[in-house]
């Protein structure tokens, strides 16, 4: 089952599945964030926030088969709240990732930030608590620069992700996120709007893609 929407979670804390306790990733997270570890989270392996929660992907996960893909699916349909997915890509779950990332990022239209490997993922959770910290310690309105510095944390994914694009290369695709804004605007986006972008040709495989 998915917990959607019944895990209050308090301000600064992270809470973790009971499966991670003792895992490397909990080990790095001590000190650096107020983590609780609850049965019952379901699907869902870390809660950031009320809204916000992690699904980890891991290098055995993607080797073992599908089960992976069924767990996300499931999250998706069962679930409101925002999924952030992060998978380790290393040399041995690099096959597979392409179809990971076309999975996450344009069928379910969720957020995917690839990791090496726990260390390199607590790091990066510890990025987003501070983030919606701050989001939430001051008020938005006031601070237009707020907002910029959060969506920042996920550029380097996005970039990544938008590179792995045929025909699009670093250039193409800081021009494409620059236009477009958001992968799922890029998702959406007509041939004709690509063009403006990228050029005929490269319009057509990143459309077809």
């Amino acid at each position: 089952p998915v917990t959607a929407g019944s895990v209050v979670v308090p301000f600064g804390h992270v809470i973790g599945n009971e499966k991670w306790r003792g895992s490397e990733i909990a080990q790095r997270l001590q000190g650096k964030v107020r983590l609780i570890f609850e049965d019952g989270l379901g699907l869902v392996d870390f809660h950031l926030s009320n809204r916000t929660c992690i699904l980890y992907v891991s290098e055995a996960d993607l080797v073992a088969g599908d089960e992976f893909k069924r767990r996300l699916v499931r999250f998706r349909n069962a679930s409101s709240l925002g999924g952030i997915v992060i998978v380790e890509k290393t040399q041995i779950s690099d096959q597979y990732f392409l179809a990971v990332q076309k999975l996450v990022v344009l069928e379910l239209g969720m957020v995917l930030l690839p990791v090496a490997n726990q260390g390199e993922a607590a790091q990066l959770i510890t990025q987003l608590v501070s983030c919606y910290v701050r989001e939430q310690s001051k008020d938005h309105n006031s601070n237009p620069f707020l907002r910029k510095q959060c969506s920042q944390l996920a550029e380097p994914s996005v970039f990544r992700t938008v590179q792995q694009i045929p025909g699009v290369g670093k250039t193409k695709a800081l021009l494409l996120l620059q236009h477009f804004g958001s992968i799922h605007r890029l998702c959406n986006a007509s041939v004709k709007e690509l063009e403006l972008v990228v050029g005929q040709t490269v319009a057509q495989q990143i459309y077809a893609f």
